[in-house]
């Protein structure tokens, strides 16, 4: 009897203080489809107000708080902590990977020295982290596109819902006046660029596959996408699968015949802007400005 593969197991450890609550229910979707979120610790000073809106959801989902007691104005305990956790994890050799969800550039290191034993980082944080973590991870998730479509609620794609109870209490059950990064004032805004800006990004990773005939499978496309850029994602430009995102970029042929899965390539390049424009020839047809010579007839009367 066949034994089904195990799940990746994962650590997630949460730092209270740069990510807000609001991610929650998106980002154990998200870790979902990555493995299995063995361990879930979330750290902070959950006496301080700015936590509150954390600790109102931390039994929905099974998440262990670390209390740090701030001792000091200016240093964060529950940073260090964190950092002595992960490590402790780490050096148990019971897991696959890690998920760090934070913005703060600190915790680039461990991410660094994670991935130097082999076992794979995941960073979850908004888009004004540093590139130096986002980049230290195999792969990063911006939280925005972890908050609820508001198109569920009549908005646009991947804009976050964020309108107030009439009781004044929020959709999640806090409060505006709950952590730092819960008040309405303090959420950061949807992400939400045009397809054609993930062009670039998209060619380059179709060229770093290319063959002779210029087709590449769009799997293949997605796993060299995550090699190149850690952060990449389709959600970033309002599409949910990156076959949309390629397809709504206009800038690839696309084949979706049936027993090969979907294949793309790169269309021809439009003439730069001010360059004549020249006529392709039909296949077989002679090309515009030579005629094809017709063969000298001989005059009449001539041997």
């Amino acid at each position: 009897m066949s034994i089904e593969p195990r799940a990746p197991r994962l650590a997630v450890l949460i730092d209270a203080d740069n990510a807000s609550a609001r991610i929650a229910p998106g980002l154990f979707e998200e870790i979902a489809r990555i493995g299995e979120a063995s361990v879930r610790r979330i750290y902070g000073d959950f006496s301080s107000p700015r936590s509150k809106s954390w600790s109102e959801i931390l039994a929905r989902h099974a998440i262990n708080p670390q209390h740090s007691i701030a001792y000091t104005t200016g240093k964060n305990a529950s940073d260090i902590a964190l950092v002595i956790d992960a490590m402790d994890l780490l050096h148990s050799g019971r897991f696959d990977g890690f998920c760090l969800v934070s913005s703060d550039s600190d915790f680039t290191a461990l991410a660094a020295r994670i991935r130097e034993q082999g076992v794979d980082v995941y960073g979850f944080g908004e888009q004004k982290t540093p590139e130096s973590f986002r980049q230290a991870c195999r792969r990063f998730i911006y939280t925005e596109n972890l908050l609820p479509a508001a198109v569920e609620r009549g908005g646009r794609p991947g804009t976050a819902a964020v309108a107030s109870l009439p009781d004044g209490g929020l959709p999640d059950g806090g409060t505006p006046e709950g952590g730092e990064g819960d008040r309405l004032e303090g959420l950061p805004g949807p992400i939400n660029r045009p397809p054609e800006m993930a062009v670039p990004f998209l060619r380059r990773a179709v060229r770093q596959l290319d063959n002779e005939d210029g087709w590449v499978g769009l799997g293949n496309v997605g796993k060299m996408l995550s090699e190149l850029n850690s952060d990449f994602d389709p959600r970033t430009y309002g599409c949910g699968k990156l076959s949309t995102l390629v397809e709504k970029s206009g800038a690839f042929d696309i084949d979706r015949t049936a027993g090969h899965g979907v294949q793309v390539r790169l269309k021809p390049s439009a003439p730069a802007k001010g360059d004549p424009v020249r006529d392709t020839p039909a296949k077989g047809s002679p090309a515009k400005g030579n005629p094809a010579k017709s063969a000298p007839s001989k005059a009449k009367g001539q041997g």
